[in-house]
């Protein structure tokens, strides 16, 4: 089976807490366990429904990096044609006023 196109450009965020961004209203934060051509297997997984609660996707992203992550599942597989963005949970910038 062939590798994922961008699995030398991730490789580095194996084994990192990472958050894997969508077009829509979900994100994943877990540890980045896997790449496999289809998609990237985590760990410890925040799957978190911006539909669901009153704080936006930047802000509770802002917020897991402050407190850490609460996990939801303990595996997930994430397809990577839903994936917009990937970052390592250390790269998020936090502003002034907690927002990034």
């Amino acid at each position: 089976m062939p590798e994922h196109p961008f699995a030398e450009s991730l490789r580095e965020y194996i084994g990192k807490a990472v958050v894997l961004d969508t077009e829509g209203p979900i994100v994943y934060l877990g540890i980045l366990r896997e790449i496999k051509p289809d998609g990237f297997w985590l760990e410890g997984v925040d799957l978190r429904d911006g539909r669901e609660g009153h704080v936006s996707k930047e802000r509770y992203i802002c917020e897991a990096r402050e407190h850490g992550i609460k996990p939801n599942r303990s595996r997930v597989f994430v397809f990577s044609r839903v994936v917009i963005s990937a970052s390592a949970l250390d790269d998020v910038v936090m502003g002034f006023d907690g927002e990034a």
